[in-house]
C-alpha cells in the first residue's frame, strides 16, 4: 500500500506558515496517507436533480439522501463531496467522514450541449453559492471539512467568471489550510468534443495554473490507436503537481469499472478517482463493498482481480 509521511507532503507556498500543519493534516486525511484521492461524489442531487437517485436500475434506498452518508460511513473513502447544506444536515450523525464542500452547482435543466445546436439554450455557468467562511463554520462545529470543490466549464462564454471565482477560492482555502479540488469540464458552444484528450489536457493545465490540489476531469475517448487510459497520459503530464482524478461516469458492471480505474492510474498516470453514480445507485451493502474495491486499487495498489474479490465479498480491504 503506498504511503507518504508528513514531510513528504508538498505544501504550496500560498499556504501561510500558521496553516501548514492544518494543510498537511487535511491532505493526509483526504488521501488516507497515500497521496492518492478516493473521492465519493455526492453533488449530483443538484447537478442531475433526481435523475440519478430514482428510477429503473437504481436501488430504492438511493431515493433517500442519507444513503450517501451511510455509504461514506461504512465504506472506505478519502472524502465525501457534497454541497454545504447537504453536509450540514447529516454530518453530525456521521462525524468520522472527511468532507469536501462543493462551493458551486447548477442543474442540468438548461441545455448546454453543442452536439445539437437546436437544443442549446445557453453556455453553462455555475456560480459560487457561498463563501469560505461557511466552510470554516462547519469546521468550527466539528465537521471534518478538509477541503472545498468548484466546477469550471472551460470554453463556456462564462469561463472568466468561474475562473476568477475559483482562483480566489483557492487562495482563500489555502490560507486556511484547506485542500481544493477543481472539477473542470470543457463545455459550451465553443466545444465540439468534450472528451477530446488534448482539450482535457488543457483543462488539467488550467487546474495547476490556478493552484488546485486535485483536478477532476472526464476520461478522454479512446480510438483504434490508443485507449482512453493511454490518451490520459497527456492530461496527467499537463496537470503537473496537481493530482489528476477521473470522473466515474454512469453505472457499469463492477469488473469493467475497476479495470478502467486500474488503467487510469497505472497506464494513464491518474492520482485517484472521483466516483458517484457507480457507487450510490447500488444497495447499501453492495455500494460499501464497491468503495472498498475502488479503494483497494486507488489506495492499496491492488490488482483488478483482488479488488473484484473485495467487491464480491471474498476478500477484505482496510486502511
Amino acid at each position: 500500500m503506498p504511503s507518504i509521511t508528513r514531510d513528504q507532503v508538498r505544501v504550496p507556498v500560498d499556504v501561510p506558515a500558521e496553516a501548514r500543519e492544518t494543510y498537511i493534516d487535511n491532505y493526509l486525511a483526504a488521501t488516507r496517507g497515500t497521496g492518492r484521492l478516493m473521492l465519493f461524489a455526492c453533488d449530483q442531487k443538484v447537478e442531475h436533480l433526481n435523475d440519478d437517485f430514482y428510477g429503473d436500475g437504481i436501488a430504492p434506498e438511493d431515493a433517500e439522501p442519507e444513503h450517501l452518508f451511510r455509504i461514506g460511513d461504512q465504506g472506505i473513502c478519502g472524502v465525501l463531496a457534497g454541497q454545504r447544506g447537504l453536509i450540514a444536515q447529516y454530518a453530525a450523525d456521521y462525524p468520522d467522514i472527511n468532507y469536501l464542500v462543493k462551493m458551486n452547482s447548477k442543474t442540468h435543466l438548461v441545455k448546454t450541449s453543442a452536439k445539437d445546436p437546436a437544443k442549446h439554450q445557453d453556455d453553462p455557468y455555475s456560480p459560487q453559492l457561498y463563501d469560505i467562511q461557511t466552510v470554516l463554520d462547519l469546521r468550527d462545529n466539528g465537521v471534518n471539512a478538509v477541503g472545498v470543490g468548484y466546477t469550471i466549464y472551460l470554453g463556456s462564454e462564462y469561463e472568466a467568471n468561474m475562473m476568477q471565482e475559483a482562483g480566489q477560492l483557492i487562495a482563500d482555502a489555502h490560507s486556511m489550510g484547506l485542500l481544493v479540488v477543481l472539477w473542470i469540464y470543457p463545455r459550451g458552444k465553443a466545444v465540439i468534443d468534450e472528451k477530446d484528450a488534448h482539450l482535457i489536457a488543457g483543462a488539467a493545465g488550467v487546474a495547476v495554473s490556478l493552484g488546485a490540489d486535485f483536478v477532476k476531469v472526464n476520461p478522454p475517448k479512446g480510438d483504434d490507436e490508443k485507449s482512453s487510459a493511454e490518451k490520459l497520459k497527456e492530461a496527467a503530464a499537463a496537470a503537473g503537481r496537481t493530482g489528476l482524478v477521473c470522473a466515474g461516469g454512469s453505472t457499469v458492471d463492477a469488473k469493467t469499472f475497476l479495470t478502467q480505474l486500474w488503467e487510469q492510474i497505472h497506464v494513464g498516470g491518474a492520482s485517484g478517482n472521483a466516483t458517484g453514480r457507480n457507487i450510490h445507485q447500488r444497495p447499501l451493502d453492495e455500494a460499501v463493498r464497491l468503495t472498498k474495491a475502488i479503494s483497494a486499487i486507488t489506495l492499496g495498489d491492488w490488482p483488478v482481480d483482488d479488488a473484484l474479490a473485495v467487491f464480491e465479498g471474498e476478500k477484505e480491504f482496510t486502511v
